[in-house]
Parts: C-alpha cells; structure tokens; sequence
C-alpha cells in the first residue's frame, strides 16, 4: 500500500431522510468498501457533500471513518474549500481526528490567480504534518491549476500527489515526468487510459458499488494484460455511465447503494435532490 493507497473511493456520506448523518449506514459502508477492495477512503470530497458538511460535521467523518478502518485502508480527508482559514482549520481537525492524508481542492468561487492557488495550498499543506493529494477539478472550482503550478507545488514536502479530474492526459504525462508526485484519475470514464499512462492509481464514484472491479483493472494494468483490462473496463462501462450521468454522481451512487441494501437511505442535502434509481434522478422521464 502506498500512502494513499491505489484503490480509493470517493465515499458518498450516507444520510437520514431530512439530512441528519446515518451512523449505522456509515458503519455499513465502510465494510463494504473495505470487503471489497478498498485501500483508500476519500471522506468529505465532492462526492460526500463537502460544501454542505459543517466543521464538525466533517471532522467527526473522519474520526468515525479511521476508528473503523484501522490498519486495512488509508483514510484521505477532503479539507478544501474556498477560503484558506476555513481549509487549514479543517486540515487540522482532520490531522486530529485520524487522517492518515488530505485532499486539497484548488480553491472555489473566488477564481483565484494561479500565485493564489500556489498560496493556498502551500498554507493548507504547512498546516499539518500530514501528505496532500491536490484535487484539480476545473469544471467545478472554475480555475485549473497548471503544470507549471503543479510542477511548483510538487516541490513542497508534503504535496505528494494529485487528484486529476481534469482530463487532459498529455499534461499529466508531462507532470508526472518533471515531478516525483503520484497521479490518481478523478475521472471514472478515464480509469483505464490514466493507468495505462502511470497512475499510481484511482479515486473512484463506481468504487462504492464495484471497488473488486476497480482493483481488477488496477491489477490487470499493472500487470501488462492490457486486453483483459480493456474487458474489465468495458464490463464497467454501463455502471460508469448511470452513476456519473446529470452531473450527480453523489445521489446516483447513494441511490444504487441503497439498491444494493448496503446504506438505508439514498437522502442527500440540497441543493442535491434524490435520485430514484441509480443514475435517474427525481424528475426525469423513466422510459
């Protein structure tokens, strides 16, 4: 196992009817994912509801998330947000409550210059003593970060790694081979041509229903079987497809969890609305 691990999931936060966060579904889930396949859970990233967490709520995530993993996964805290205070308070209370590392998003909202992005996360990252995964998600933050910042960022001790949920494989090609930072793809449509790239591995929706599958196709590429990775990867295609449809992979992937009888409820919090099966959600035309 790495630092982070190779095999993480971007776990939903399972929730009540009415909001209220789920202990017993908690419970359930991270099972689960660790009978699965999982050696990395991402707690509080965009796929858990980040924005609407509280501080407390997001630390005590953590807290129950390490206490029931242990040993068997690495438990990687999503700190990120739009204002710098907030994220290094965030990145501490995590270091506290048991994270074995962060996920820094590059700042929200705000548009930041990329000095700023560069600033940000150099103050989160000098917070704690714990190792950061950036998480470049352009299409949600509004601002990329750059090679050139992610080749700077590299150089700080404790940034380590990054989260690309950008897509654009020829920048990460050229980072990974300036730096000494590990690539996780953030994209489940694009698991299968980042390890072929030289991921070091993924931070996966589809892992909190298929987590063997992802380790499959982790292992398969590595191991130079790029037609059996191919078939593996065509094989998750559907499921990939209804999670991450209508840009709301967190209600999908709560809705086929439920499903599955893994959580109780498939509840999210607005500005979120419930989807009524996996990747249909509440208000779309079923055929």
């Amino acid at each position: 196992m790495t630092e982070f691990g190779t095999n993480l999931v971007a776990m939903v936060t399972p929730m009540e009817p009415g909001g209220t966060l789920s202990a017993p579904g908690l419970t359930r889930l991270v099972e689960h994912l660790l009978a699965t396949g999982c050696d990395g859970l991402v707690v509080g990233g965009t796929t858990g509801e980040s924005p609407t967490l509280s501080d407390a709520e997001s630390a005590g995530l953590v807290r129950s998330v390490a206490t029931r993993a242990g040993s068997r996964a690495r438990v990687i805290a999503g700190v990120g947000t739009y204002d710098t205070a907030t994220s290094i308070r965030r990145a501490r209370e995590a270091e506290a409550a048991g994270a074995d590392a962060l996920l820094l998003v590059c700042p929200y909202y705000s548009r930041p210059t990329q000095a700023g992005v560069i600033a940000h996360c150099v103050a989160v990252a000098d917070a704690t003593e714990l190792p950061v995964m950036l998480y470049d998600v352009p299409a949600r933050t509004g601002v990329a970060m750059t090679a050139a910042t992610l080749i700077e960022l590299a150089g700080h001790p404790r940034i380590r790694a990054v989260k690309d949920a950008k897509g654009d494989l020829s920048e990460a090609m050229a980072v990974l081979s300036r730096t000494s930072l590990a690539y996780y793809c953030g994209i489940d449509e694009l698991n299968l041509p980042y390890l072929a790239c030289g991921a070091a591995g993924l931070v996966s929706v589809v892992a909190n229903v298929a987590a063997d599958r992802t380790a499959d196709l982790i292992r398969t590429t590595r191991d130079g079987d790029l037609a059996k990775a191919r078939a593996i990867n065509d094989d998750l295609r559907p499921l990939t497809g209804r999670l991450m449809s209508s840009g709301t992979a967190a209600a999908n992937a709560k809705a086929a969890l439920a499903e599955l009888g893994i959580i109780p409820h498939a509840s999210v919090r607005l500005p979120l609305v419930e989807a009524i099966a996996a990747g249909t959600p509440k208000g779309t035309p079923r055929s």
